[in-house]
């Protein structure tokens, strides 16, 4: 957002000079100054402007002229009114033409910085709401080639793919939020690459860090800060100058880690350890959690004023039980991959995999694909890849999760909806199996595992309702 282009226009040069220096020495990088009004409006043609300061009394063309024409070629650009008359009729004229704010020369300089960020928060906004706008009716993924990385044929991702294209460029936060393993970080690299920041993409694990390692990672430190700090040392957001942080698992940080994220997310500051004196940064920070923030927040273990900044923009990626159609993508993609990493030829599926797969809510997401398929191929000598190694863990996995899983309702309840009374053993066997059977598309394999039960315990009780 910094550097965003930011035009002061005012008839006083030295005024000029000095908001110019001031302004840059904060961080803005694109600050431009126009000291005859009348040349405003040509200059815009050819320059863009994401903010204006504007005098209100100049020769030739006031600026109370001059704003109506600007809100209404530029509407996406935020206007600031600045006047030696503290007048209220002349404040609410402005307000009327559309001025962003309105401010009583000589202003303090930090309520400037502070109203420039403002405003330029709300022209990335009007921008991002204009782009969503043309996106919504256009079916195209802006820079497809972004996403190269992440494999998928879902409605849902492609949805959030052209979110991402939209707000790639601004500086503003952005908040990943998803279960464990459904890629977080490969779409904050994604954000990054869409974003065309020219620094680094650096990303940390924040989950674990105490406060004093939290703040020596992230802001580095001074010499003599601690023992053992014999030199100075830069943290993780200088490396990421003009480019990305990435932040994963937010959800754990404790509260005094909170505070200090929550002034470098607000006034883009940070105070090294063993230092006094702030710097900034121009880093585009990404944050990411596979907690529910707002049951931390209503916990006590969340600030609630952290949660609202990061709720600016955010990106929930969905499970990989609800892309079912990207199953045999996925697992092509890890077949490919495994068997290069292991240099050997890629082994050939089995069409019943994938109906496995299917059946299987895979709590651990893509990773845990990932590794049933690595585990597989290792164990692949050749010819169809064996669907044991898969059965084995996909096993032991539901066992686990079952035991780990708090029930909603009481199986009575649950039981008596299902068949209007309280069933016989019979009556839910026969359910169980002709379910079982369906959802596995009448392979006998796939139906004994979800039911957990050999293949020949199945055929046994199949012959016998069938009066064998």
């Amino acid at each position: 957002m910094n550097d965003m282009p930011i035009l002061l226009i005012d008839d006083e040069p030295m005024l000029l000079k000095a908001s110019k220096l001031l302004l840059t020495s904060r961080g803005y990088s694109n600050v431009f100054t126009i000291n005859d009004s009348t040349k405003v409006m040509s200059y815009l043609e050819g320059n863009k402007a994401a903010v204006v300061v504007l005098d209100l009394f100049m020769p030739n063309l006031s600026g109370l002229d001059l704003l109506p024409q600007l809100v209404s070629e530029y509407p996406e650009m935020a206007v600031i009114v600045m006047t030696a008359t503290d007048e209220t009729d002349t404040a609410v004229e402005c307000m009327k033409k559309g001025a962003f704010y309105f401010l009583v020369k000589p202003v303090e300089p930090e309520r400037l910085i502070a109203t420039i960020r403002r405003a330029l928060e709300q022209s990335m906004m009007s921008y991002e709401l204009s782009t969503l706008r043309d996106q919504f009716f256009d079916d195209k993924i802006l820079n497809p080639e972004a996403f190269t990385s992440i494999v998928t044929n879902s409605s849902k991702m492609h949805t959030l793919f052209k979110y991402m294209g939209v707000i790639a460029p601004s500086r503003q936060p952005v908040l990943i939020c998803g279960e464990t393993g459904v890629g977080k970080e490969l779409f904050a690299k994604a954000l990054h690459n869409l974003s065309g920041f020219k620094g680094n993409f650096v990303a940390v694990n924040v989950a674990g860090l105490d406060d004093t390692v939290f703040a020596d990672t992230l802001f580095g430190h001074r010499k003599g800060a601690f023992t053992g700090a014999e030199q100075a040392r830069e943290g993780l957001i200088a490396k990421a100058s003009s480019g990305t942080l990435f932040l994963d698992e937010i959800g754990d940080l404790n509260d005094q880690s909170q505070i200090k994220l929550l002034r470098l997310l607000q006034e883009r500051e940070f105070y090294a350890v063993g230092s006094d004196n702030p710097s900034t940064t121009n880093a585009r920070v990404l944050l990411a959690t596979n907690h529910d923030l707002q049951k931390l927040v209503a916990d006590g273990r969340f600030r609630k004023d952290l949660y609202y900044r990061l709720y600016a923009h955010r990106l929930l990626i969905p499970p990989l039980r609800e892309r079912a159609d990207d199953l045999s993508l996925l697992l092509e993609h890890f077949l490919d991959v495994a068997a290069r990493e292991f240099d050997r030829k890629k082994p050939t599926a089995p069409p019943e995999l994938v109906t496995l797969l299917e059946n299987y809510k895979f709590p651990g997401n893509v990773r845990e694909l990932e590794a049933l398929v690595y585990d597989a191929v290792a164990r692949h000598d050749s010819g169809i890849l064996s669907m044991e190694s898969f059965i084995i863990a996909i096993g032991a996995s539901r066992t686990l999760h079952a035991h780990s899983s708090e029930q909603a309702q009481s199986g009575e309840s649950r039981l008596d909806s299902l068949f209007g009374h309280f069933p016989t053993l019979a009556e839910v066997e026969e359910y169980m199996i002709s379910e079982a059977l369906q959802r596995s598309k009448g392979n006998q394999g796939i139906a004994a595992n979800l039911l957990g039960i050999s293949r020949q315990t199945l055929n046994k009780r199949l012959r016998s309702d069938q009066g064998e």
